[in-house]
């Protein structure tokens, strides 16, 4: 086991976690600032796209962290799906006979992951893809393609790093973690989800009809939304989430002859907006 594991395995992660969230949303500029400068020069963080390029205009670390993009900075490429956030491919593939892949071709179970066995039954066949946000990433979470909300799950779970490395020495880790579990239903395209997982010092997990979520603790949640009335619908590129101190999305398609763009590519950097399936013309 190499150090990076052993520490996951013995640091009071929950503990270090509620710390870290305390303090991120601390909105004493004594506080915030030197966090958000630090921040910034450690990872690199590039506010040129941000709606605010100035540093000091946030009033806390997690409104540095979950900032919004100015206007036009991330126009949606013309696919059925685009790409819900800006990150690292991590992995894709197929859903097959329940599993998605996780790393180093080690699978999981989709069921596990939702916290669902029917609604994974009905994306098999589907395209499956994992996004790792890093530390210098945008991290608000977009709608992949336009969908009316059917349902939203809290699952509580552990909080281990999903950093590459971690993810690839604990199994089943994303299926492990603390994640919020949203899937819609789009008119032609069917149902699809979408799963934002929580990590080591995350101090939140928010949705935007909703607001902050997770942590949360204490058993699995469950909002069900029946109607049109009751669902907000979503069209594409739109908000649909954010974190706080960033994590890893991993979206679920449902099963269809749709086929991964060629530059979607596991270990690839992408950005939200661009073409995660070929564009319209090249599907036809």
């Amino acid at each position: 086991m190499t150090p990076s594991l052993l520490l996951q395995r013995l640091l009071p992660l929950n503990w270090l976690t509620r710390c870290a969230g305390r303090l991120a949303a601390s909105r004493r500029a004594w506080i915030a600032q030197p966090l958000i400068q630090t921040y910034a020069r450690r990872y690199g963080v590039d506010l040129a796209e941000a709606a605010l390029a100035n540093p000091r205009a946030y009033e806390s670390f997690n409104a540095f962290f979950a900032r919004a993009l100015r206007p036009g900075a991330r126009p949606l490429a013309n696919a059925d799906w685009t790409s819900p956030a800006d990150g690292t491919v991590s992995q894709l593939g197929r859903l097959h006979r329940g599993r998605l892949i996780q790393a180093k071709q080690r699978p999981y179970s989709a069921a596990a992951l939702l916290g669902d066995a029917a609604l994974a039954r009905q994306l098999e066949g589907g395209l499956f893809t994992t996004i790792y946000l890093s530390p210098r990433d945008y991290h608000r979470v977009h709608m992949p393609c336009a969908g009316r909300l059917l349902g939203m799950r809290y699952v509580p779970g552990t909080l281990y790093s999903v950093r590459p490395e971690i993810v690839q020495g604990i199994d089943g880790l994303l299926a492990r973690n603390q994640r919020l579990v949203c899937w819609f239903e789009h008119p032609r395209h069917g149902v699809y989800a979408m799963v934002l997982v929580g990590a080591a010092i995350v101090g939140g997990i928010a949705a935007a009809w909703h607001g902050r979520i997770a942590p949360a603790g204490g058993p699995i949640r469950l909002w069900t939304y029946p109607d049109e009335a009751s669902a907000p619908t979503l069209p594409q590129g739109a908000e649909m989430g954010h974190f706080e101190l960033g994590s890893t999305v991993v979206m679920l398609m449902p099963p269809g002859a749709w086929r991964f763009h060629p530059d979607w590519t596991a270990g690839g950097a992408v950005r939200m907006g661009q073409a995660l399936t070929r564009c319209r013309e090249q599907a036809l």
